[in-house]
């Protein structure tokens, strides 16, 4: 599904093979002939572009709902923010493709942004975590969808979205040492079924993250992806929202913030990375960067 003027990659269904770039601004530089750069050259069919509080800032103009990712600190755990200025998430079908997008887009930035991490991620068993438990299961579908994620209205924002990007690093030895009812226990759904288990315990996952549970509702549509090096793995968890109100209520109850209940993924899983984008629309194959004067 796609609308008229959002990034396609937003309401796609996910890629086989992904790459979740996050580039940083350097001083003095300049920032506004980079972002010509990217805006004439970069295909929105490549994916998704997502555009930071600081390169806002740096041109003097305002996203109205844009601001930086909150570290928080709950009851025995920490979400930390780590605030860049430029995010991409690159979609393929072949790594070739992918590293060759990232050095284009390393040439269109110059040495205004750059590059400061880059994770490449790839669907498992048709869409689940690394847990082997679904993902996304929740997600709102069609016309409920563009409802979620996407701005309605608003001149050179209409079609826009905004989308929170952690990741998560995942202990799985600890997780696959429970027992599978403590494992189900943790996410509040059988493996087998995938069925959401009623009386799971409040911090079961499914309970702490319930999109429906919020007032006013905290639907997003949610494109994360496993990731795997020689020594770690995890989930890049990428949410799209048309407002980060949605997500932040739903990052403070997982957290603690809300009732002191801390949700059981952070008895195996932890966040490592937090930012929050501003993802511009669109007008043909290329960004409108209008709003931001570019």
């Amino acid at each position: 599904m796609k609308t008229d003027f959002s990034q396609p990659g937003i309401l796609a269904a996910p890629s086989a093979l992904g790459r979740s770039l996050t580039f940083r601004m350097i001083p003095e530089t300049n920032l506004r002939a980079a972002l010509q750069r990217l805006a004439k050259g970069f295909d929105v069919h490549w994916g998704v572009v997502g555009v930071g509080e600081p390169v806002v800032r740096a041109l003097s103009k305002e996203v109205a709902g844009l601001r930086a990712f909150p570290g928080l600190a709950g009851p025995g755990c920490n979400v930390p923010s780590t605030q860049q200025a430029l995010w991409f998430f690159l979609r393929g079908e072949d790594r070739g493709v992918l590293f060759d997008r990232t050095e284009q887009l390393r040439s269109f930035l110059n040495e205004a942004v750059i590059l400061d991490d880059a994770m490449d991620t790839f669907l498992y068993a048709g869409g689940k975590d690394l847990t082997g438990y679904e993902d996304g299961t929740e997600n709102p579908k069609e016309n409920a969808a563009v409802e979620a994620a996407i701005i309605p209205t608003g001149k050179n924002v209409k079609g826009s979205s905004f989308v929170a990007v952690q990741r998560w690093v995942h202990d799985l030895n600890r997780f696959r040492s429970l027992p599978s009812k403590k494992r189900d226990a943790v996410m509040g759904r059988r493996l087998d079924t995938n069925e959401e288990i009623a009386d799971a315990p409040e911090s079961a996952h499914v309970k702490r993250s319930a999109q429906e549970s919020y007032d006013p509702p905290a639907f997003m549509v949610r494109r994360s992806m496993p990731w795997a090096t020689a020594h770690q793995q995890g989930l890049e968890f990428i949410s799209y929202v048309e407002s980060l109100d949605r997500y932040e209520r739903v990052l403070r109850r997982m957290a603690g913030l809300e009732d002191g209940i801390v949700d059981a993924l952070f008895t195996f899983s932890r966040p490592l990375t937090g930012g929050y984008y501003w993802c511009p629309p669109i007008s043909g194959d290329r960004l409108n960067l209008s709003h931001l004067g570019i």
